[in-house]
């Protein structure tokens, strides 16, 4: 299976899904999970990946 886009969108994306899955479903995923999973998109977007 091929995505499109790059892995700092892919990772914007699951970063997102998995916020809103928490949120609505007060699912408990670790702060620091998602506090990684966020900087590691954020890089990867800033340096064009």
């Amino acid at each position: 299976m091929k995505f499109g886009g790059s892995i700092g969108n892919i990772c914007l994306a699951v970063y997102l899904i998995l916020i809103g899955v928490t949120t609505l479903f007060s699912i408990a995923i670790p702060a620091v999970v998602l506090g990684v999973l966020a900087l590691v998109a954020g890089i990867l977007l800033l340096i064009g990946k």
